[in-house]
């Protein structure tokens, strides 16, 4: 197996499709499930899948009142996930209008493994990234270290 280190990703991120498959599950329901995702990649960062809306079962999620700005895909809008009497606030995020060079991700979703059950590439249940800011899924091919953990903020 060929492992990439993510000092070895660029700045500003690149966005790439994937082939591998992308899964989401909370409360006992695949919520997300596809080989059609993109995957983003910024240095010392594990990737972050966005999910195409077509592969997400997106009646278990409302519209939350949060929202951030990231200097590069602009101004994000996120989602409460709900299933099965079960409740997850601002588990997922999307761009609606993302700036002009990420222009793909347009209401794709990403989701925090750490705010969900479960979230899978291809069969591997993945780790989440520490510190739930960046949203970044850590699998065995993945090396770090990775930024958003306690005493990484300055790097």
């Amino acid at each position: 197996m060929k492992r990439e280190s993510v000092w070895d990703y660029p700045r500003p991120p690149r966005l790439e499709p994937t082939t591998r498959r992308i899964r989401v599950v909370f409360a006992g329901v695949v919520i997300a499930d596809s080989t059609r995702a993109l995957r983003l990649l910024e240095t010392s960062h594990p990737p972050t899948y966005y999910i195409p809306p077509d592969d997400v079962q997106t009646q278990f999620l409302s519209a939350s009142t949060n929202k951030s700005f990231c200097e590069f895909k602009g101004a994000a809008s996120y989602w409460n996930l709900s299933a099965n009497d079960k409740s997850s606030l601002n588990a997922a995020w999307s761009y609606g209008a993302p700036a002009p060079r990420y222009a793909a991700l347009k209401d794709y979703l990403a989701f925090y493994a750490s705010r969900v059950d479960a979230c899978y590439v291809d069969d591997e249940k993945i780790v989440p990234q520490d510190g739930d800011f960046y949203g970044g899924w850590i699998t065995s091919d993945i090396e770090g270290p990775f930024k958003g953990g306690k005493g990484t903020w300055g790097w």
